[in-house]
């Protein structure tokens, strides 16, 4: 599985108030602690409450190539934020994220093929997150369909079907178990799939056993990467050993030490 570590974004306290001082040591030691759990990526977003974002993601990029050389996903909802980051990426860029809805497509799609960026797309629009399946199959096929129409490399597609919290949604985490696997049918070669693992548990008392328990089930349903905490030991080790159980990494008595020192 593809794990971009979320850690680095402004809505944590320690991160936010290392963005707004510009202490580079918190940021750096965020890089690489997730680096050395496990991640094969990072996620970097500045907050909702950042005054310069653009600024912020330049500082929060340069500081985490400083000491990690790794892929970075931009997550922000302005594209001039994540243009502007794409230009001083120097491994293969995610952009975090575009919806279905068409005016984001015309921008982030030609941005990510420009920038030969990976891209995620989240299965909603103007309308809000579908509280059906088929809907947001839907949703899916528009992006899928709008990505070949512009030439942008499905292959290089994650679609999210946008997980809610369990305590306000509950009959949602199922739709969305079934639909992940329905995704990897709508075209040849078939998008990827992905979720922001830690919304299932927004809101609770129990996070990190929700977290890894329907990250364990996602898994099953083929779930290819996830956006996650790579320093909850025992979540790595649940996403470790389920793919274990499904013949995705070969078995050994050592098999955690294994996963981690690839």
């Amino acid at each position: 599985m593809f794990i971009i570590g979320e850690l680095i974004n402004g809505m944590y306290k320690e991160a936010g108030r290392a963005i707004r001082e510009k202490d580079k040591s918190v940021i750096q030691r965020l890089a690489k602690r997730q680096k050395e759990a496990g991640a094969d990526a990072l996620d970097l977003n500045c907050g909702p409450v950042s005054k310069d974002p653009v600024l912020d993601m330049r500082w929060l990029i340069e500081t985490v190539q400083e000491v990690v050389d790794m892929p970075l996903s931009l997550d922000s909802t302005k594209a001039n934020v994540i243009e502007e980051g794409l230009k001083l990426v120097k491994n293969k860029a995610i952009i975090n994220s575009t919806s279905a809805d068409s005016e984001k497509l015309e921008i982030l799609v030609p941005l990510a093929i420009k920038y030969n960026a990976s891209l995620i797309g989240l299965t909603l629009d103007k309308n809000g997150v579908p509280q059906d399946k088929d809907r947001r199959l839907e949703l899916a096929a528009r992006i899928v369909a709008d990505c070949q129409e512009k030439g942008f490399p499905v292959e290089n597609l994650y679609i999210d079907p946008v997980v809610l919290p369990v305590n306000v949604a509950q009959n949602q985490a199922g739709l969305v178990l079934e639909v992940l696997k329905e995704f990897k049918i709508i075209s040849t070669p078939a998008p990827k799939t992905i979720v922001g693992l830690s919304n299932i548990s927004q809101g609770t008392t129990k996070r990190r056993l929700i977290n890894r328990t329907f990250l364990s089930m996602a898994i099953a349903a083929d779930l290819d990467a996830a956006i996650l905490d790579p320093l909850d030991e025992e979540l790595m080790n649940t996403l470790i050993t389920s793919e274990l159980i499904l013949n995705k990494q070969i078995y050994c008595d050592s098999y955690l030490d294994a996963y981690r020192k690839r």
